[in-house]
């Protein structure tokens, strides 16, 4: 797991980009409960690294992030496209520890059908 920023750095509601020392570009989120999600920053649909500019928001519940530029809404905890159930964004592993935002190697997410 590679230390990114402080947690309180970020703005609940919002997304942050990072680099994580490969060159993986991730997009990080905190909800305004605290939640903490980490997902590509690469929109599938257009290939541009932008999802970190997503609108946060939630699907009956879910939370989720629509992409900025065409719009696909994804889910923050399974990566699933919930307009295109064929598409996701890679989950990456995050927690906080001693304060800081932490990142890491791809969670092991199952998408729920």
């Amino acid at each position: 797991m590679e230390a990114i920023c402080a947690f309180d750095k970020l703005i609940p509601g919002r997304g942050a980009a990072a680099l994580l020392k490969d060159g993986t570009q991730v997009a990080v989120f905190r909800l305004a409960d605290g939640g903490l999600f980490a997902l590509s920053n690469r929109d599938p649909f257009s290939g541009a690294c932008v999802m970190s500019r997503g609108i946060v928001g939630d699907r009956g519940g879910e939370p989720t992030v629509a992409s900025p530029l065409l719009k696909q809404v994804f889910s923050l905890k399974t990566g699933r496209c919930l307009d295109d159930e064929s598409v996701a964004l890679e989950v990456f592993a995050v927690e906080v520890v001693d304060g800081e935002v932490r990142v890491g190697a791809t969670a092991d997410v199952k998408a729920s059908a």
